[in-house]
């Protein structure tokens, strides 16, 4: 195997976990402090649905987003109309794979944090003449930075490490959509268990690297 083929898979993984990262840390910011702060109707089967990812197997989630993004789905033939190109087996499904497994996590986390600001900080900064966003910016985030820290790290884990529903959905096609997992896995069906290794040491290390370095700087 060359050294392009090897680090590929490597390459796909990192935009995959640090493109779902970026999403998932911003739509998680935003309905995780939307969640903590407002009473609903129905907020229960919202927070459900949004958490329900954590329960499904990996196969049913590759299946449903098959269903809604596929050749046949109503996003897959908007999609396909609008761009011409369908959105499965390619990098962009597993990226879109990735947010779906790994959003309940940062959601999870941030929710929490934002909870267990107490409302008299806040609301102190609404009488000092500051709006909505201000007290997000400067009161909620920093008070929260640890929730969000964790949420960063078990969010790019998860996106990192997925495998059933990526496979699925992206598929396992060398040189476009294989990540580390996926291709973990093939090496370890061919019995190169040499090259399985490989990329066995190369996610741990880089797992280890972003780990150490979160927690160093936290």
């Amino acid at each position: 195997m060359t050294s392009t083929a090897f680090f590929h898979p490597i390459q796909v993984s990192l935009l995959v976990a640090i493109s779902a990262l970026i999403v998932v840390l911003i739509t998680g910011l935003g309905i995780g402090w939307f969640m903590s702060r407002n009473q609903f109707k129905g907020k229960t089967t919202v927070e459900t649905m949004l958490i329900l990812p954590l329960v499904l197997p990996p196969t049913v989630i590759g299946f449903l987003l098959i269903m809604i993004f596929g050749n046949q789905g109503v996003v897959g033939k908007l999609v396909d109309q609008l761009f011409g190109q369908s959105v499965m087996f390619t990098v962009g499904a597993a990226i879109i794979a990735a947010i779906v497994v790994s959003f309940p996590l940062m959601y999870q986390s941030v929710k929490t944090g934002f909870q267990s600001i107490p409302n008299d900080i806040e609301n102190a900064a609404r009488v000092d003449g500051a709006n909505e966003w201000k007290v997000f910016r400067y009161i909620s985030i920093p008070l929260c930075a640890k929730s969000i820290v964790s949420g960063i790290v078990l969010s790019f884990a998860r996106a990192l490490g997925e495998f059933g529903a990526t496979i699925m959905f992206a598929g396992n096609i060398p040189g476009k959509t294989q990540t580390v997992p996926t291709a973990i896995y093939v090496a370890f069906e061919s019995n190169q268990m040499g090259l399985a290794w490989a990329w066995v040491i190369a996610i741990v290390c880089i797992s280890f690297i972003m780990l150490f370095m979160i927690r160093k700087n936290s």
